[in-house]
């Protein structure tokens, strides 16, 4: 059996699993920000910003970028892995998909929180 280490599961099923969790944490983002913009009578910006004061809001926009991210690398893990065969190229690109998520993530954090 071959094993690979940079597959975030630890195999497809968890993969799988993954994929269908973050799929719903999105979704479920989604309708709450559609149910705020549809409940809001005056959608102004210090309406939008007392919304995404809300620690509640900040949580789930970073559950949601998490999500995203988690999304995103296992997606590109598989074409990475179905279409580029020479190993180093293809630790070479994931080493650099890895990096630009770690930075959304910090950047992410940074905007939502206020840091």
């Amino acid at each position: 059996m071959v094993t690979n280490v940079s597959a975030l599961g630890r195999n497809g099923l968890q993969d799988w699993l993954l994929l269908r969790a973050s799929a719903i944490i999105l979704t479920l983002y989604v309708l709450y920000i559609l149910g705020f913009v549809i409940i809001a009578s005056d959608l102004t910006y210090e309406v939008w910003r007392g919304f995404f004061a809300s620690h509640v809001t900040k949580v789930f926009t970073l559950l949601a970028l998490l999500s995203i991210l988690v999304h995103a690398w296992i997606g590109m893990w598989q074409v990475l892995t179905d279409y580029i065969k020479p190993i180093a190229l293809r630790l070479i690109l994931q080493f650099a998909i890895v990096v630009v998520s770690v930075v959304y993530l910090l950047y992410g954090t940074i905007v939502v929180w206020g840091i």
